[in-house]
């Protein structure tokens, strides 16, 4: 499979994991180098009735920041795709029924794998919005 494909399968499952209620957290971790860019969180969020993405860029630059950016929902790949390789080289995708790891090797080949679940609960923004 190329990267395209996985970054598709994998970006499918988030979308598919926000529809079903069961996404719990999305983050982007396991830098190149020592970069200002730590990490990327994605939560939910609504906004004006709107269910929505916060997206959390954590940057160390003279002590450690935290820019918020809300993006629609359609947004997610190309939001953040460009951040995938540089500077990450993992994407965890944390719902209620597995933790979804999306890693790329040294030769830059990504991977997907599955492991049993880290979160008992969904994010509380997107349960507070299905329960409307």
């Amino acid at each position: 499979m190329t990267n395209t494909i996985v970054f598709s399968s994998f970006f499918n499952a988030v979308h598919s994991s926000i529809a079903d209620g069961t996404f719990a957290k999305l983050t982007f971790t396991k830098t190149i180098g020592k970069p200002e860019l730590l990490n990327i969180y994605v939560k939910t969020a609504v906004e004006n009735g709107t269910l929505k993405l916060s997206v959390i860029h954590k940057i160390y630059n003279e002590g450690l920041q935290e820019i918020e950016k809300i993006i629609e929902l359609d947004d997610l790949e190309s939001e953040l795709t460009p951040y995938i390789n540089n500077p990450f080289m993992w994407v965890l995708l944390f719902t209620t029924e597995a933790d979804i790891t999306m890693k790329l090797n040294k030769k830059r080949i990504a991977n997907i794998s599955e492991q049993p679940p880290t979160f008992k609960n969904p994010d509380a923004a997107l349960t507070v919005f299905k329960n409307k």
